[in-house]
């Protein structure tokens, strides 16, 4: 099937998202605020010319970002995949992108046929403000030891209860994930922290990176971590990091479905462009 080819009315569309958070209250949908997925379905709607919902792989926060979100939705009208893509973004705001459309088996759901999902957070640690990563990255003025926040990162990797992490909003049925990794880089001023699991409590990889900048600052030992993660209670671990630092970078599904995705050696200039 070619870019130009048309799918029939009925058919199932998956689509690759790009957005910078800052002016949304998030992904979802809600009273007032302007969100992501207000946005995306009005746009869509626009070219099928009929309501569209979508369903994400993984909502976001107000001021969270996005490089690889992935959504479905059933097409009212048979469209070719460039009006899917060039088509809506003429009606989304500059700081929302569809970057790829895919036809996907009826069967595809975004959500529940991900395997996993991944997350970068960025952080510019240097003493002065950034004015041009304002919204797009944590400032972090004080030092941060990345050794320390690497040497903490291999106790929480693993199928752990993550209760100590989870927001008290959090909808998900249980605690439990598989945190597959959790890695801390440091390129000049910008650390980044990588996390992959297949699947996220609400405020999960910013309560992470909460407990990392403690033991970075050299507040806390590594081994902190441990005990936090033991400790199953969201009180005894540290601040929540803030949203703008946080991306969500890829869902990843199983091959048959071969949608395109980011890999983090991929992301070695997000965030960092003189890197």
């Amino acid at each position: 099937m070619t870019a130009e080819s048309r799918v029939s009315p009925g058919a199932r569309w998956a689509l690759g998202i790009e957005y910078q958070g800052s002016a949304f209250c998030g992904w979802q949908r809600q009273d007032g605020p302007a969100s992501v997925q207000e946005s995306l379905e009005a746009a869509l709607s626009e070219i099928a010319q009929s309501a569209v919902h979508t369903t994400v792989a993984g909502r976001t926060d107000a001021g969270v970002h996005a490089l690889g979100q992935v959504v479905h939705f059933d097409a009212p009208a048979a469209r070719p995949a460039l009006a899917w893509t060039r088509g809506v973004n003429r009606f989304l705001p500059p700081t929302i992108s569809v970057r790829w459309a895919k036809p996907v088996p009826l069967d595809f759901h975004a959500r529940f046929a991900a395997l996993g999902r991944r997350y970068r957070y960025c952080i510019l640690n240097r003493a002065e403000r950034s004015a041009l990563f304002a919204d797009r990255a944590a400032w972090i003025a004080r030092p941060l030891a990345v050794e320390a926040m690497q040497e903490a990162t291999r106790l929480l990797v693993g199928h752990h209860d993550f209760s100590a992490f989870r927001a008290a909003a959090c909808q998900a049925k249980h605690p439990l994930r598989e945190l597959r990794e959790l890695r801390v880089t440091r390129r000049g001023d910008w650390v980044f922290v990588d996390a992959e699991a297949n699947a996220f409590l609400h405020h999960m990889v910013r309560n992470l990176v909460g407990v990392l900048l403690s033991i970075g600052w050299g507040d806390r030992p590594p081994h902190w971590a441990a005990q936090v993660l033991a400790s199953r209670d969201r009180q005894q671990a540290g601040m929540t990091a803030p949203a703008e630092g946080l991306y969500f970078v890829a869902a990843l599904y199983p091959p048959q479905f071969q949608l395109p995705t980011l890999d983090f050696p991929d992301l070695h200039t997000l965030c960092a462009p003189s890197c």
